[in-house]
């Protein structure tokens, strides 16, 4: 497993930043990659990507969702991965983001961009463009303010 850790610092309050989060449908405007995510269920989402060429779908469930502080997600099946957002007010107005995330390579193609962190670029590049997102917009396009708990006995 590799492991990613990027933050970006966003000049929106944290409830929209948040909130923007939260609209997974919308993340194909902002990661490069990701053409199309569908919200099954208040807690699970169906992904299809096409990154250097290859076309994977998959089902990622949100293992944890607290309002204006963390969303936690794991895949369902292959790619294998894992990961938290977290928010962090800085300023009435200015949030930090942090994303942590672990991924299984597979394949030659996978294990060679990863070695030449080759996604956590990308994912930096990501947290950047939905700095510009949301910071453009100047409001999140829409919100949900469930929470989901953690199994503590996971």
């Amino acid at each position: 497993m590799s492991t990613i850790e990027q933050s970006i610092d966003v000049d929106v309050p944290v409830r929209a930043a948040y909130d923007q989060w939260t609209q997974f449908e919308e993340f194909p405007r902002f990661m490069e990659g990701v053409e199309r995510i569908d919200q099954v269920t208040p807690t699970r989402t169906h992904w299809r990507t096409t990154i250097g060429g290859v076309t994977r779908e998959f089902d990622a469930e949100i293992t944890e969702q607290r309002p204006d502080e963390r969303i936690a997600w794991t895949s369902l099946d292959r790619p294998r991965q894992a990961g938290v957002v977290t928010f962090h007010r800085i300023a009435p107005a200015q949030t930090r983001v942090m994303l942590q995330m672990e991924f299984a390579p597979e394949g030659i193609a996978e294990k060679t961009a990863d070695t030449l962190n080759l996604v956590e670029r990308r994912i930096k590049g990501d947290l950047a463009h939905f700095k510009e997102f949301i910071e453009a917009r100047g409001a999140e396009t829409g919100a949900w303010r469930g929470e989901v708990g953690q199994d503590p006995t996971a």
